[in-house]
Parts: C-alpha cells; structure tokens; sequence
C-alpha cells in the first residue's frame, strides 16, 4: 500500500501550507484528501508535489506492505 505519511511531515518543514498548495499551485482540494487517506495518486501529481516542495518522492510517498494488497 502507498502512504503519504512522509508528506505531512515534508509539507510541515517547508515554507507551504495546504492552502498555498491548494490557491497558489492549483493543487485541488480533492488531491489533499486523497492524500489525508492514502487513496491513490497518479504520478503526475507526485511530480508536481516533488517540484513544488523541492523534495525526492520518498520525501511524498513510501510503499508499506498490507494484507489489503491485491495479489499478482
């Protein structure tokens, strides 16, 4: 399962706040709450969030192994 633990702690240790996210960098609202609860992302959006927070992806997302994982 990817989790976006590592970004709250990436957003809160940079100058940006969900609010810039969302009114400066056009980051929607919808996008904040997949990121609230794990839901998915496209790689798209983990880019940008990259380049806006100035960070690596490991810095945005990590992958935890579940028992919920769809099997191969």
């Amino acid at each position: 399962m990817i989790q976006y633990h590592p970004f709250w702690k990436t957003l809160k240790d940079s100058t940006e706040t969900t609010y810039t996210l969302i009114h400066k960098y056009h980051i929607s609202s919808a996008t904040i709450d997949k990121l609230r609860n794990n839901k998915p992302l496209n790689t798209t959006t983990l880019n940008d969030l990259c380049r806006i927070l100035h960070c690596k992806l490991e810095e945005v997302a990590e992958y935890v192994p579940s028992e919920s994982d769809q099997f191969l």
